[in-house]
């Protein structure tokens, strides 16, 4: 069947986590799982706009059944503490890593002292998904899996020419620190998908790309996009999309049954448009064994956290 954006797959039942569901891409992604019938738990940092989201989708999806849960990627403590509430709940079916500073200053650091774009884009994600993980092999075993951990990149990593090999080592540019951390969490959606076969178990580890979504192409939403919320400006408005169809490719990945473990979707012309499978690059589907063993290594230093060990995971 002819994948639908617009009539997502029943999703009655299922439990699907969403990062950053208080703006944007994250928003729009959780409206839709909860017009499709999710369960749907808006991760963010702020109480307040996380209640302005609840509302906002409970205006679209009257019947939308919703949960919230503070979280901010920037906070050690906040994001252990995601984790362990993660790992109490009786079923997750899906995750989606959308959320991360946006900021574009390289120098940011959070209080840990992690530059800010490394800890909230691929550290938090990695310390969400070990504590996550058993509970969505359990779903996945109980409920006929496999679950899905959406992890959302960039198109941006296609113009790299080096795989990253030092996690640690940024940019003194925005953009260019903001790729790299992209790339980094490519690398670990993918080898955590080659893992977590390798184990047998019924979770499956995607990427998704939105393309470009701008402000200026967005419905309005009471609190997400309407006068009181600036908008962005972006010069890339007349090529971009709205950030609702900018979502699509993650919803893709966390609904379609066809979609697979190890794939990535972005939109069709890698702007805007519907969302397609495409061949990840080599330097992040594939990089080589030491070196992704080197930076699995690393993630887990940084992240303080153990993941499926390698004796358990083929290098075919």
């Amino acid at each position: 069947m002819a994948w639908n954006p617009d009539a997502l797959p029943d999703q009655g039942g299922r439990t699907v986590v969403v990062t950053g569901a208080n703006a944007g891409i994250g928003y729009f992604a959780a409206e839709r799982l909860a017009g499709a019938g999710a369960h749907v738990v808006l991760a963010g940092r702020s109480a307040q706009r996380l209640e302005t989201a609840r509302n906002a989708i409970r205006g679209q999806v009257p019947s939308a059944s919703l949960s919230l849960l503070l979280l901010d990627l920037a906070s050690g403590d906040s994001v252990a503490e995601a984790a362990v509430r993660l790992a109490e709940r009786e079923r997750v079916d899906g995750l989606l890593l959308n959320g991360g500073s946006m900021s574009m200053r390289a120098s940011d650091r959070t209080p840990d002292g992690l530059p800010a774009l490394l800890a909230t884009h691929v550290v938090a994600n990695v310390v969400l998904v070990a504590g996550v993980l058993p509970g969505m092999v359990r779903t996945g075993e109980r409920y006929g899996g496999p679950t899905r951990i959406v992890h959302t990149s960039t198109g941006f990593v296609d113009l790299l020419r080096r795989s990253v090999g030092d996690v640690r080592r940024g940019s003194r540019i925005g953009v260019v620190a903001y790729t790299r951390a992209k790339a980094v969490t490519e690398m670990f959606a993918f080898e955590l998908d080659r893992r977590l076969r390798a184990a047998g178990l019924p979770v499956a580890s995607l990427v998704s790309r939105p393309g470009i979504g701008v402000d200026a192409k967005t419905p309005r939403r009471p609190g997400i996009r309407d006068e009181t919320v600036p908008a962005r400006r972006n010069p890339y408005t007349p090529w971009a999309q709205g950030k609702d169809t900018a979502a699509w490719s993650a919803l893709r990945a966390l609904t379609d049954p066809g979609a697979q473990g190890g794939e990535l979707y972005a939109p069709e012309n890698g702007v805007r448009g519907q969302a397609v499978r495409v061949d990840p690059p080599s330097l992040t589907g594939a990089p080589p064994a030491k070196a992704m063993e080197s930076v699995w290594r690393q993630l887990e230093e940084l992240a303080g956290v153990g993941l499926p060990a390698p004796e358990d995971a083929s290098r075919a």
